[in-house]
């Protein structure tokens, strides 16, 4: 029975113990949706008998919300508009968002991953919703060409280092 005694007094009570909980970093796409989309067929059905192809405009724009200390909205917004010589042919306007968890990061990380790393998993999806709301329009449907997210993120911060920082 000593000896038991002795093995309970070795234990370290207070020292943390293995639980199971993962309270390492991460990141991840928690949930994604349409938050707003918008599809104008302004001269039909006059445009369906348009013979000139529509010149095709695509604006992309990405915004980052704090939702809570881990939980961040990211919305991917997507202009596009198709114009011929007799007029505008039709408009598509898509935020497509996502809830995005981010613990234990260093801001520039969870910087990163809200400009780079979550529009990239995210345009998939919109760029299929875009494509389906073309179509539905009655227009052949527009697949959007792959876009390098990371390269233009690492574009943008470099643009930014070399920019003057302002007048004081």
């Amino acid at each position: 029975m000593a000896d038991e005694g002795n093995v309970i007094s070795d234990l370290k009570l207070d020292a943390p113990q293995p639980n199971g909980e993962d309270i390492g970093p991460a990141a991840g796409i928690i949930s994604q949706y349409v938050k707003d989309l918008s599809v104008e067929n302004p001269n039909a059905p006059q445009s369906y008998q348009w013979q000139d192809p529509p010149q095709l405009d695509v604006q992309f724009n990405i915004q980052a919300d704090q939702i809570d200390a881990e939980i961040h909205e990211i919305a991917l917004k997507i202009t596009m508009s198709a114009k011929a010589e007799a007029g505008m042919v039709y408009m598509i306007d898509l935020v497509y968002a996502g809830l995005v968890g981010m613990r234990g990061l260093a801001p520039e990380q969870m910087h990163a991953f809200s400009y780079a790393e979550a529009p990239r998993i995210l345009f998939p999806f919109a760029r299929r919703i875009v494509a389906d709301a073309v179509r539905d329009a009655g227009y052949p449907p527009v697949m959007l060409e792959p876009i390098d997210f990371n390269g233009l993120y690492l574009q943008q911060l470099a643009q930014a280092q070399t920019e003057p920082a302002g007048n004081a």
